[in-house]
């Protein structure tokens, strides 16, 4: 018991220094970022390809890499041009943070040159990288892969966007492979799509989490 609480202590802390060396790449919150990498580590067994949707400046999936393996083929896409308006099926607290552009969360509307993202992966040295800029509904249906989805990180934040993501890349995520959720417990639009995909696919796939981070694990 003594070697195993060893071990946990010292993968806490070198998460802990991926924050560190990645929290100018990233607006995720620490303990939310530790919680992403507790996630991959638990999962990095499985073979298959990693994409992010909602990429910002690229930390978050750079620290995933250098948890996972960066000799896999990861894909980022986003469009490096901030969020779409929000919807009403995105919630009224959605509407009011665009409005509030002063907002200490607002980021200029999520937007980030696709420089810094270039710039996160080469730290992780990360060997097979892409790049994929434009909205989720005219970049998604495009997306053809030669390999399965091992690990689907989804930060799309709106009902529409989450569903584009949904729709295109749940079915290439294969079996035991792990959907990971952002902003489940933050935006309407973003619960509302993982519902509605599920139910309106007939999935009994089960959502876990820990703490506010929830994932998926492909049945």
């Amino acid at each position: 018991m003594l070697k195993k609480s060893l071990v946990q202590a010292s993968t806490k802390v070198n998460f802990t220094k991926l924050y560190t060396r990645y929290k100018n790449h990233t607006m995720t919150p620490e303990q939310t970022f530790l919680d992403n990498l507790e996630i991959c580590y638990k999962f990095k067994h499985i073979k298959g390809c990693v994409v992010e949707c909602g990429v910002w400046r690229g930390g978050m999936i750079a620290a995933m890499a250098e948890i996972l393996s960066n000799q896999k083929d990861y894909y980022l896409f986003d469009s490096f041009e901030g969020l779409p308006p929000a919807q009403p099926i995105d919630g009224k607290a959605a509407i009011e943070w665009q409005k509030n552009k002063d907002g200490s969360t607002y980021y200029n509307n999520c937007t980030a040159e696709m420089s810094f993202a270039d710039e996160a992966m080469k730290m992780a040295r990360v060997e097979s990288y892409k790049l994929i800029k434009g909205w989720f509904s005219e970049t998604l249906p495009n997306f053809n892969l030669e390999n399965e989805i091992a690990l689907l990180r989804l930060d799309a934040d709106w009902y529409e966007s989450m569903k584009s993501c949904l729709d295109f890349l749940y079915p290439k995520v294969k079996k035991g492979g792990i959907i990971v959720i952002d902003d489940y417990y933050i935006w309407d639009g973003c619960s509302r799509a993982i519902h509605d995909y599920l139910s309106g696919n007939n999935l009994a796939d089960r959502i876990y989490q820990i703490n506010s981070t929830v994932y998926i694990i492909k049945t």
